[in-house]
């Protein structure tokens, strides 16, 4: 581990469950079903399946039931056709469950020509992972007993594609939960799981867009809302003074605009990043949850993928959006929660709490400039031993071409990160930007620059950018981790 006293925002004990990379992370998910001793099955490398290649390229080169035809059929496949990145899901026996566009009905042969593949594949003791044709890759994941396809013409590597795949199928677990997804398919391997997963289609959505927007994803971390130690202590001992005394409460969570404010959690249980991501998620794409105080069983696959936790899901208060969730084994505590709710937000208001995440969310991150950075556009700093990353506020440049900025980390990370050959350093720069990227044992960091900096600069700002952070980590960081 890197030197405490120059790893800023680094803790001796952590709220969440840490992860080196989300490589890694995507690693340790469990019930991969293809063993990593099988060979790697990449179609477009066997000689004797060209047929089924072929038939997979032809089916994807139109959509639409084999009914639509003219200028409406036209333009069913021109705006299908255009979308970078396709995602599918299906079961074991071909059965459509999710397409991210179209309607899966419509698309119910393409969802068996993806079956047959994988049957195909596996007739021969082996496991599909992709195919590359040109410039699509196509990137399976067995996760028995679905498969999921990803068609994408990014430039997102197989392993990035993989980890979106398997944030899909937490997400469909957290739902159903694993135990009773595999009983399901035991019963009935026919049986049209879109039955059970009504509304769920709304949460698969935004959770992939949300994992093109967001870095966290990427990090295998969770970013906080600036708040002064003071103010995050005093809404921790809040929600504990409230709710120490509710029998198997597991965690209270306070979050606000995608930003975790604070975690509290029963003792010897901590959350991993990426269930946390669900979280956000659930609450990012549920509108409904601002009207009222709701009750929500939620399947948390890296803590426990064979059973619910049960959550009250409420925002403080009119005057404060920030949303707070009290997750318990227990299933009819829904009225207890409810009054611990109110405490917690009693004991804020009148410690000034609310006014003070109010005036963290209505004030934007501080720009690089203003920071006395100009030559840096924007970074990423993800402090390893806490799970958690800072940015700034999005430079002019990238406040309208977000995505274009997250693309540029991910080619980065992946570059880091790559299996084949990991880099601990890397310096690049083009017409349009300089970017450098360090992994450390104790942090990852990631800085776009001007294009013409000079490299000695560049690695001077790193230093610089480094203690200005750590001057600050008791603000932009949860550096306790409180229980009940």
């Amino acid at each position: 581990m890197a030197n405490i006293e120059i790893e800023p925002g680094a803790a001796h004990e952590s709220v969440l469950v840490t992860t080196e990379s989300f490589g890694e992370m995507t690693s340790s998910l469990e019930e991969i079903k293809c063993s990593s001793s099988s060979v790697s099955s990449h179609l477009e490398e066997c000689n004797n399946d060209n047929n089924i290649i072929e038939q997979f390229e032809d089916t994807v080169s139109f959509v639409g039931d084999n009914n639509t035809d003219g200028e409406e059929a036209q333009e069913l496949q021109k705006e299908w056709l255009g979308k970078e990145k396709h995602v599918f899901v299906l079961s074991f026996a071909g059965k459509p469950i999710y397409s991210r566009y179209g309607n899966e009905d419509k698309l119910a042969w393409l969802f068996g020509v993806m079956q047959t593949l994988v049957s195909f594949v596996q007739s021969n003791d082996d496991c599909i992972q992709s195919i590359h044709a040109g410039d699509t890759h196509f990137v399976f994941l067995i996760r028995k007993p679905l498969i999921l396809v990803a068609v994408s013409k990014t430039q997102e590597s197989y392993h990035q594609l993989t980890a979106q795949l398997n944030y899909v199928f937490n997400q469909i677990t957290s739902t159903l939960t694993l135990t009773r997804l595999n009983k399901i398919y035991e019963q009935r391997q026919n049986y049209d799981l879109r039955r059970l997963l009504s509304g769920v289609e709304r949460l698969i959505d935004h959770l992939l867009d949300f994992f093109e927007r967001e870095p966290s994803f990427s990090l295998g971390a969770v970013q906080c809302l600036p708040l002064s130690p003071s103010v995050r202590d005093t809404i921790s001992s809040s929600i504990v003074g409230s709710c120490s005394k509710i029998k198997n409460l597991v965690f209270a969570i306070l979050l606000a605009n995608n930003k975790l404010i604070t975690l509290v959690r029963m003792k010897k249980y901590c959350l991993h990043p990426a269930d946390l991501h669900l979280i956000f998620n659930l609450v990012q794409a549920s509108e409904s949850l601002k009207n009222s105080e709701s009750w929500t069983p939620l399947c948390l696959p890296k803590f426990d993928s064979s059973g619910f936790l049960y959550g009250h899901v409420s925002y403080l208060a009119e005057d404060c959006q920030a949303c707070l969730l009290l997750l318990t084994v227990e299933r009819d505590v829904f009225f207890t929660l409810s009054d611990a709710k109110q405490h917690v937000v009693e004991k804020l208001r009148r410690a000034n709490c609310l006014e003070a995440i109010n005036e963290s969310l209505n004030s934007s991150e501080v720009k690089c400039a203003s920071a006395g950075f100009p030559e840096i556009r924007h970074y990423l700093y993800k402090c390893k031993s806490t799970a958690q990353f800072h940015q700034p506020s999005l430079s002019p440049l990238y406040a309208e071409s977000k995505v274009h900025l997250i693309n540029i980390y991910k080619r980065v990370h992946y570059r880091l990160h790559g299996p084949a050959r990991p880099l601990k350093l890397v310096f690049e720069r083009n017409s349009e930007e300089a970017l450098l990227a360090w992994d450390t044992k104790g942090f990852e960091l990631y800085v776009v620059f001007e294009p013409l900096i000079d490299t000695s600069f560049a690695i001077n700002s790193v230093g610089r950018l480094l203690n200005w952070i750590k001057k600050r980590e008791d603000k932009l960081f949860h550096l306790n981790a409180p229980t009940f």
